[in-house]
């Protein structure tokens, strides 16, 4: 077992059991010990670039910030986390992962570098509307 399997298996408490099942076809082992090294050098932001009539307040430049794991920086992030929103970060929040885990620059990523938030705005009759660009940034230590 390689040392980013090994932290990782230990730091999420994984059985022996489950550290076996967990080296299956190699793909997560590999994942892990890319990550290991990497993670640490990149957060990654999703900047508010539209608004209108938002319901949780989200002001044009605000931003969330996650971990390359996809846990949101809580201090980093505005006060209220709209699930609607929030729940658009997941597909790109894997695409940058999965380019960082395979070796590729992980802001190089081709799909949804935007997404909106679930509502439709006041016209299709819904409440507002959200758009966020989402991209990966060196950390600053």
């Amino acid at each position: 077992m390689n040392e980013g399997t090994k932290k990782f298996c230990e730091r999420v408490g994984y059985t022996p059991e489950e550290m076996e099942l967990f080296q299956i076809e190699g793909h997560r082992s590999r994942h892990c010990s890319r990550l290991l090294s990497t993670a640490p050098l990149f957060s990654i932001t999703a900047e508010v670039v539209k608004v209108r009539n938002c319901s949780s307040g989200y002001e044009t430049g605000e931003k969330f910030v996650l971990d390359m794991d996809g846990n949101f920086i809580t201090k980093l992030c505005p006060k209220k986390i709209c699930v609607y929103l929030v729940s658009q970060f997941a597909i790109p929040v894997a695409l940058i992962n999965e380019r960082l885990s395979e070796g590729h620059a992980p802001g190089d990523f081709h799909f949804m570098r935007q997404v909106r938030c679930l509502d439709v705005g006041v016209e299709c009759l819904g409440y507002g509307e959200v758009m966020v660009a989402i991209g990966v940034v060196p950390r600053i230590k």
